[in-house]
């Protein structure tokens, strides 16, 4: 598995829209799999699109309005 680069925009804005809960999923889905060797995750200070957000970059790709269902779709696809 190649390993997949996760950056959770941390930003006070996204962070209170949702990404506090969202990192938390992310952490969980990690664990849950046993894929923690496969991931790089990492946080990143406000990009700017505040109003987009929540926000979250997976492997290069920015994915925005980030809930956990739509995060577990995601991941589920690296898995």
């Amino acid at each position: 598995m190649a390993k997949i680069n996760i950056t959770v925009c941390m930003g006070s804005s996204c962070f209170a829209r949702g990404n506090q809960q969202n990192l938390a999923f992310i952490e969980a889905f990690i664990k849950a799999h046993d894929i923690e060797a496969d991931i790089d995750l990492s946080g990143a200070r406000c990009e700017g699109k505040c109003a987009l957000g929540p926000n979250v970059v997976i492997n290069g790709v920015e994915y925005n309005s980030v809930t956990e269902e739509k995060l577990s779709e995601i991941l589920s696809k690296f898995i």
